[in-house]
């Protein structure tokens, strides 16, 4: 997870990949204030869970905007951030936010010559990239790169989490890929107030999830078909006895052997506390998902 500056161009077109967060800083400044102490953050590293309050959080955002200026970042920068969402990549937008520069998102997964099209045309000056393919192709461009914990400063480092988390807890496996999705997390995080936990990575997503159990998921229409599969490939094969016994469970859960079959299947998924999973009102058509999800989804306008 680096930082890197690139050359400043004249003109920059960042319609296509900037993000707005106007109320941002005023929200994180007011759960530090009244809940200073309450879990913002989790996140699973090298095995453990870590978290970070919400006063945390706020100084963390403060040290970052501090060192993006020592790297020359001012309100007319722009940061480009590629990467899984997680609590560097939130905390450093945040702080972008705090200079007020410009922030950007950038796609992780893009070659070589589409992520050269991006860069001319949105001209970012500072670039927060994550995994190693993504870094190489930014060196690619003759980038210095800066680590984070750098660019961070001194700072307690996150505390481990030696119980599991109560109450409200929203949860993410998303990046940078999805379009809108910064925006996404971050006002429903900071709306909410609620804790917001990422798996370690997305092979240990659905073991990450369970431990979890969320109550709210952000998912981009993308994101929801392939929790689809995911249901799918852990229920009996298609065709089966017990397949149809799932299935007739599943759409008609008011008996109680119905009720204890699909318990059964969102214990397994981690979602036996799920009240909600957020869908963009004009997605793709996710009708292929299992029918009892969409008890879930909440559309957003």
């Amino acid at each position: 997870m680096s930082v890197h500056e690139l050359k400043r161009p004249p003109v920059a077109d960042t319609a296509q990949w900037r993000v707005d967060l106007p109320k941002a800083l005023e929200q994180l400044r007011h759960w530090a204030q009244v809940s200073p102490l309450q879990p913002a953050l989790r996140h699973k590293r090298h095995g453990q869970w870590f978290v970070w309050r919400w006063i945390d959080v706020l100084r963390d955002v403060e040290r970052l905007a501090d060192g993006l200026r020592q790297q020359g970042f001012t309100d007319d920068s722009r940061l480009a951030l590629s990467g899984a969402f997680e609590p560097d990549l939130l905390l450093l937008a945040l702080a972008a936010q705090h200079v007020g520069g410009e922030l950007l998102t950038l796609p992780d997964h893009l070659d070589a010559e589409t992520l050269h099209k991006a860069l001319w045309r949105s001209r970012p000056t500072h670039a927060f990239v994550q995994g190693r393919q993504a870094q190489q192709l930014w060196l690619n461009h003759g980038q210095r790169l800066l680590d984070f914990v750098a660019l961070l400063g001194p700072a307690e480092p996150p505390q481990r989490l030696n119980r599991r988390a109560q109450g409200a807890q929203l949860w993410s496996e998303e990046g940078t890929q999805w379009q809108d999705g910064l925006t996404v997390v971050l006002e429903q995080w900071l709306n909410s107030g609620h804790s917001l936990a990422f798996p370690e990575s997305p092979g240990s997503a659905s073991r990450d999830r369970r431990e979890v159990a969320p109550s709210g998921l952000l998912l981009s229409a993308e994101g929801l078909q392939r929790l689809a599969t995911e249901i799918d490939s852990r229920l009996a094969p298609q065709g089966t006895w017990r397949r149809r016994l799932c299935d007739w469970a599943i759409a008609h859960p008011q008996k109680p052997l119905q009720r204890l079959i699909k318990n059964r299947v969102r214990r397994l998924l981690g979602f036996h506390n799920l009240h909600f999973i957020w869908q963009a009102t004009r997605t793709p058509d996710t009708r292929s998902a299992p029918t009892w999800l969409n008890e879930f989804k909440r559309d957003i306008a």
